[in-house]
């Protein structure tokens, strides 16, 4: 799999990173472990290199696996990792409440206070199993500590070689030109898909001038652009795309009309429109990779052939063309 740049960093991505959210388990119905380990492994195989996670996932247990599963191959994967989100301590701004296995609710805070960033960083690395982040994003935004103090951190653990390169994910243009100002930021990890393009009006024409590369998470739009949302879908409970505007019986409808219209060039190409989907979002401009989640070898298999595949201009020109006809009630 071709190999990119990830902002003005040494390192390289590649375009398909491995979304390491719902092996942790929480917040996705539980998890297997055994399919866990083997789809990273079948990630690897298949020349997918980049994995995200984030402490928060399964407080700590997504990482635990990806420690588990890249042992021995340290020096050939890019760990991308996170800070920011408390669930140990009533510190920053509460960000919202999450039960862990036993079924016992914790208060999720976003705080990034320069002290607690560092600790972080060393409880991350042991659950890691290394001694070195690629790239070290801040969940969210801290409002209760300025980001200068947040970037002057990350700045030291730079200095230290405890991280190759910083990054930030949900940032506005305006805070990463903040960030911008104290250490040099590779990228930011941002919300990007056919259906959720907001990041084109500001974000990402300053993230093209500035070599910040944009790490695309939710490029399916949470499963509407598989094609296998109808608008009488029945959602299990406590799933929280019930409700969401974006799943709306009416933009259900517009999204499948939209869908059907590109099936073709699916159907010529014998891929899904989900691979479809997300090769068209890492191949949009300023776009370094799309991050999209797995839990077992069937769904990395599926993720990964959405690289094996090239649209012509001519393709992308149809896409685009069929997606101005939809429109959404947002």
């Amino acid at each position: 799999m071709e190999k990119r740049k990830l902002g003005n960093s040494d390192i390289t991505v590649t375009p398909i990173a491995f979304g390491a959210w719902a092996i942790g388990g929480l917040m996705w119905g539980g998890n297997d472990d055994h399919d866990a380990l083997e789809a990273i492994q079948v990630a690897y195989d298949l020349g997918i290199t980049t994995f995200d996670t984030a402490p928060v996932y399964g407080f700590g247990h997504s990482e635990e696996l990806l420690g588990k599963a890249l042992q021995g191959k340290r020096d050939q994967v890019q760990i991308l990792t996170k800070y920011g989100l408390r669930w140990d301590a009533t510190v920053g701004e509460y960000h919202f409440s999450l039960e862990d296995e036993k079924g016992n609710a914790h208060k999720v805070h976003r705080y990034a206070g320069k002290e607690s960033l560092i600790k972080e960083c060393e409880a991350s690395l042991k659950r890691l199993k290394t001694d070195y982040i690629d790239l070290y994003q801040i969940h969210w935004p801290d409002n209760t500590t300025p980001i200068a103090e947040t970037m002057e951190a990350v700045a030291q653990l730079l200095q230290q070689g405890k991280i190759r390169a910083a990054g930030v994910s949900n940032y506005s243009e305006e805070q990463v030109k903040e960030a911008q100002q104290t250490v040099m930021i590779a990228s930011d990890q941002v919300p990007y898909s056919m259906l959720n393009r907001g990041i084109e009006e500001e974000l990402l024409p300053y993230a093209l001038e500035a070599h910040v590369s944009i790490l695309a998470y939710s490029p399916l739009q949470r499963g509407l652009l598989t094609g296998k949302i109808t608008e009488n879908h029945q959602f299990n409970a406590g799933d929280t795309r019930e409700g969401n505007r974006y799943f709306k019986p009416e933009n259900i409808r517009s999204v499948n009309r939209f869908l059907e219209d590109i099936k073709p060039i699916a159907d010529d190409k014998q891929i899904t429109l989900a691979q479809l989907a997300i090769n068209w979002t890492f191949h949009q401009p300023g776009i370094t990779c799309a991050l999209v989640g797995a839990r077992n070898r069937k769904q990395v298999k599926e993720n990964a052939k959405a690289a094996s595949f090239t649209l012509s201009q001519e393709e992308m020109q149809k896409i685009n063309t069929a997606l101005e006809q939809v429109h959404l009630a947002l």
